[in-house]
């Protein structure tokens, strides 16, 4: 649980880090689309950070369903938000990638639907 706890503090300390950098120093280089774009990539990965608080914090998940779902969260923001930083910040196109950005928000529905599970089952009992 403590793991990730720790990966999740690291990825909360580095979403703040990314939005003070995109406001700063990437308004005059980004154009208002792609500024717009990063700002998505932070937005997306600080709410499944706060996400992750929760349910590495909540005593009604199990350890085994705290990891599954904190993979699931770990994996959608490394390749949603991630592909959306390389995108924005490398010459990494979005055409060379392009099945990525997606394939992370998969990775957060599928995170977010094993909680549907998890509560609906917790109600049957």
């Amino acid at each position: 649980m403590f793991k990730n706890l720790i990966i999740t503090s690291f990825l909360g300390m580095l979403a703040i880090i990314l939005g003070a950098f995109g406001a700063h120093a990437l308004k005059e280089t980004l154009t208002a689309e792609a500024l717009a774009s990063f700002n998505t990539a932070v937005r997306y990965q600080i709410y499944h950070v706060i996400v992750l608080l929760f349910i590495n914090t909540f005593d009604g998940f199990s350890l085994k369903q705290k990891n599954r779902i904190s993979i699931l969260f770990f994996c959608g923001i490394f390749l949603f938000s991630g592909s959306i930083y390389a995108i924005q910040l490398t010459s990494i196109t979005a055409k060379s990638i392009w099945f990525v950005t997606p394939l992370g928000g998969l990775f957060f529905i599928a995170g977010w639907f094993l909680m549907i599970i998890i509560f609906l089952k917790k109600l049957k009992k």
